[in-house]
Formats: structure tokens, sequence, C-alpha cells
């Protein structure tokens, strides 16, 4: 289990929606330090945040990131891109690459650098946020990516356990973000989810499902396929 009190984190995406919450959340726990990332840093609004310039497809910013943060025990791997990739036959196959590189190659670059950081501060915890999407495939290479981070992180939680580094996965659906402005479904706050993963950090869970349809299409897998996509028994 992580204490959140007193605990220094790292936020990527920091400047809004969900990572804003988290930022926000994190405070609320107690954590002495949050550093909150984005491209820009000029949007983080928090007013105890510590902003922090980050590029996560970019290894030289990500090492200037560790050295303006060499306090961290809490690592959240929160930013992530859709740029509407959704047919693997018909997308232009610079935007799939694209987002493979953000939402998969993004996470283990940082994981990588701030991973010795967090084992030299004494141990601590990563928070990698997927979702329910990991699970199926209905949004073409999102979808593969998030499911590829799923698996990036079940290998990490083995590799850095002995490190003195737990690691939580958190899965949810739809969130009331920039990100989601443009569908109409039922969707939950941000802060809700935020409250959830933390607890779910601060429990030593291993994985999070923040909302209803994340639990049921987690249940979902040890089922038939075609009860998970019904346009195959049409």
């Amino acid at each position: 289990m992580t204490a959140i009190k007193d605990s220094v984190a790292l936020v990527t995406g920091g400047s809004r929606g969900l990572g804003k919450a988290l930022v926000e959340e994190l405070y609320a726990r107690g954590a002495a330090k949050v550093y909150a990332t984005a491209r820009d840093p000029r949007g983080v609004s928090h007013p105890d945040a510590v902003p922090l310039a980050l590029e996560v497809t970019d290894p030289a910013s990500v090492r200037a990131a560790v050295a303006q943060a060499p306090d961290v025990t809490l690592l959240v791997n929160n930013a992530g891109v859709s740029l509407g990739a959704t047919s693997f036959l018909d997308s232009e196959v610079g935007d799939i690459r694209a987002e493979f590189e953000t939402n998969f190659f993004g996470p283990l670059l940082v994981t990588r650098a701030f991973a010795p950081v967090i084992e030299g501060n004494g141990g601590g915890h990563l928070l990698n946020v997927h979702s329910v999407l990991s699970w199926i495939g209905l949004a073409g290479s999102y979808s593969a990516t998030k499911a590829a981070l799923w698996s990036q992180t079940n290998t990490l939680r083995l590799e850095l356990r002995p490190r003195g580094i737990e690691v939580t996965g958190l899965h949810v659906g739809y969130i009331d973000t920039d990100m989601a402005a443009h569908v109409d479904a039922p969707k939950s706050a941000p802060g809700d989810v935020a409250a959830l993963a933390l607890d779910g950090v601060e429990s030593g869970a291993f994985e999070v499902l923040a909302d209803d349809v994340s639990r049921q299409v987690k249940a979902g897998l040890s089922g038939d396929l075609a009860a998970m996509y019904p346009q195959l028994s049409a």
C-alpha cells in the first residue's frame, strides 16, 4: 500500500481533464508536492502544483523532467491522445503511429526514466491510466494502444515490485472531459474517477475499474466473442 499523504507525485497531462482532477485529489489527500506536466505548462491552474514542461514522446524532454523532479515517489501516466484513427484499413498510418507514440511509448519512456528515481527515494507507486477500450476493439488504434498499455502495465508490475514500486492500472469508460466532448453517452465526472483511482493506489489495488461499463466488459472477457461483438452473430 502507498500513502499519498506527504508523497511527491508527478502527473503527466496534468493541466486539464482527468489529469487536473488527479492533481486536485492528490493535494486534497495531503501530497507534499505535485508536479503537473503539460506540453505548455502555462495551462496548469492549481495554485500549489509545480508546472513542468513535458512531451512524453521526446526522450530529451523526459530527461529534463527527471532532472527537475528528483524527489518523485508517485508517478501517474495520464497523458494520452485520440486522433480518430478508428479504421485499421482506412485511417492514416501516421495517425496510428502517433497514437502509439503517445499512448504506449510515452508512458514507457516516462516510467523507464522515473523508476530509478522512485526506487532511490525509497520506493513508491506507478498509476497508469488505461480505458475500457483496453479490452474491446471498438476504437481502432486507440483501443489497440490501450490494450498494449494494459499489457505493458501487467509486465511492469512484475518488474517493479522487487524494486519497491507498486503498480495500479485504471480502467474507465467515457469521462466528462474535452476528449469525450463529442460523445453522447453517460460520462463519469473526472473528480469521481480521480478519487477511485487514488483509493486504489492507497489500498494497493492492482486494477481499478471505475465504472459499470468497465466492470461489465472486463467480466465479458471470459465469455464468447460474439457476446462482446454482436456484429459477429449478425
